[in-house]
């Protein structure tokens, strides 16, 4: 065989992703306040874009709605539109006009706030999320500053108590503590970095610690509760001994500690029953992030006839192409970079519009049928929570697993029950000990919590014993599993729950 450079034709296939199919699988990923964020930016680079009341004046009588819903569902104008459709059909070059009438029942499953009705009328729940006052309400989040930091007011009153090189000091030991109230440095090596002596230091921080909150500037959780003791007058010799063994108070071995304090059994309950007042993270109550309230993507209601669900539209701005705009725009410009231009805008603009459409579809088909797998969970609560996978409703509904996922990530579904997490309804499964179907991992969760919540605090079920009583009750699992199960909830060994529990009946 003669070795030398040649040249070769070979014919293949491969998926190109473009960036119109990129952007329609990241929104699908997205949640209705990151989708809002992203029209936002879409709106300041693409002139062509706009948001209106989808009134006569924006409609174009050239084409009706359904025309371009059938041209990305298929041939087919009643073939159901779906995302792995929109990717396969992804043709961001047409121009048709796409800012239709959002009042149509082609958008039977937009929010009451945009004028559309619920699956058997309407849900009247649009207003949940966005106030019922609409575009002029006040926005009370805009209203509420940021809370001072634990930095900021702990400096304030370093300013007003020290000057020179003290309130140096002083800044630099206030830089070293954290979010909780803690002091992280070493004082001796911050007195050798700064020059100074180290009683200086000491003195900075015993004033730092007469600071509000109580108990900020501590090196240790006793310290800390120590400087509370100090300021509610209780801290007598008995109860400095008990936070010098803080360790004995938490393993449970109260009557070793009570010698060590010198108490009875009823001294030692009240004192243990004050540190329970105390805080031991006193920073935690100045700054911080603001906590964002969680918005729900989705509303599922019942109804007489089955099952309503809605997307909350009260967090989405209505999209429109401003075909007016691009009319006056393309009979001004004459060169042919201002016309690509204008001609890039315009696709994006129709791409844009009908990706957030199809994304809508998409999550109303997912969420029917998790409503529909699910709809046990609905009517009677958690212990009824089936097995389900993402390739079961993928399988259901006629779309890939992939794209179940992403339309299931970062969305709440809010419905009677409470506030949900898309993914919550996915859960594996456990097998039936009486032979019957599977159960699900969060119906066990619920079923171990009950258990441990009604137990005797002088009988603490041990795994074992949970084992047994989970068996009576039809769950086939191990003891492995029910720790698991157990830490996973939050919920303390036996032992552990012992302790707790013997503390709690000497204090009572």
């Amino acid at each position: 065989m003669a070795i030398g450079p040649r040249l070769d034709l070979r014919q293949s296939q491969s998926l190109v992703m473009t960036p119109q199919l990129q952007q329609a699988i990241k929104l699908l990923a997205l949640s209705n306040l990151e989708v809002e964020g992203f029209i936002a930016e879409e709106l300041e680079r693409n002139p062509l874009l706009d948001t209106g009341g989808g009134g006569e004046e924006d409609r174009s009588p050239e084409r009706d709605p359904e025309d371009w819903t059938g041209e990305i569902g298929g041939d087919s104008p009643d073939e159901p539109v779906t995302a792995d459709r929109l990717i396969e059909h992804g043709d961001a070059t047409g121009d048709g006009t796409l800012d239709v009438d959002y009042v149509a029942e082609t958008f039977h499953h937009d929010g009451p706030t945009d004028g559309g009705q619920g699956l058997d009328g309407t849900l009247g729940m649009g207003g949940a999320a966005g106030g019922a006052l609409g575009d002029d309400a006040p926005d009370f989040d805009a209203m509420a500053g940021d809370a001072p930091s634990l930095h900021d007011h702990l400096m304030a009153q370093a300013g007003a108590t020290l000057s020179g090189r003290e309130l140096m000091v002083a800044g630099q030991l206030i830089d070293q503590i954290d979010e909780a109230g803690y002091l992280t440095a070493d004082l001796l090596e911050l007195a050798q970095r700064l020059g100074v002596p180290l009683a200086v230091v000491e003195h900075c921080l015993t004033v730092i610690q007469q600071f509000d909150p109580t108990g900020v500037g501590a090196r240790s959780l006793s310290e800390c509760l120590a400087l509370q003791a100090r300021e509610a007058d209780r801290h007598d010799p008995a109860m400095a001994r008990l936070l010098d063994n803080l360790d004995l108070l938490a393993g449970g071995r109260l009557t070793q500690l009570r010698k060590i304090c010198g108490v009875d059994e009823e001294d030692l309950a009240d004192m243990i029953r004050e540190l329970r007042d105390y805080d031991p993270k006193p920073g935690l109550k100045f700054g911080g992030s603001r906590i964002e309230a969680v918005v729900p993507d989705l509303f599922v209601a019942r109804r007489s006839g089955g099952w309503a669900i809605e997307v909350n539209s009260a967090t989405l701005p209505r999209l429109l192409v401003n075909r007016s705009y691009y009319v006056e725009l393309a009979h001004g410009s004459h060169d042919k970079a201002s016309k690509a231009w204008l001609s890039d805008c315009l696709a994006s603009a129709n791409w844009l519009v009908k990706a957030l459409d199809q994304r809508q579809r998409t999550i109303i088909k997912v969420a029917s049928e998790i409503v529909k797998q699910q709809e046990a969970f609905f009517v009677k609560g958690v212990s009824e929570l089936r097995p389900l996978t993402l390739k079961t409703v993928a399988d259901a509904i006629g779309m890939h697993e992939s794209t179940v996922s992403r339309v299931t990530s970062n969305k709440y579904l809010s419905c009677a029950r409470g506030l949900f997490e898309l993914k919550y309804f996915f859960t594996s499964a456990i097998q039936s000990a009486d032979g019957g179907d599977a159960v699900s991992a969060e119906a066990v969760k619920s079923a171990i919590r009950a258990l441990i919540t009604a137990e005797d605090p002088r009988n603490i079920l041990s795994d074992d014993t949970l084992v047994d009583l989970l068996r009576a009750k039809g769950f086939d699992i191990a003891r492995r599993t029910v720790a698991k199960y157990r830490e996973a909830i939050g919920i303390g060994s036996s032992v552990q729950r012992r302790r707790q529990k013997s503390i709690q009946m000497h204090m009572a």
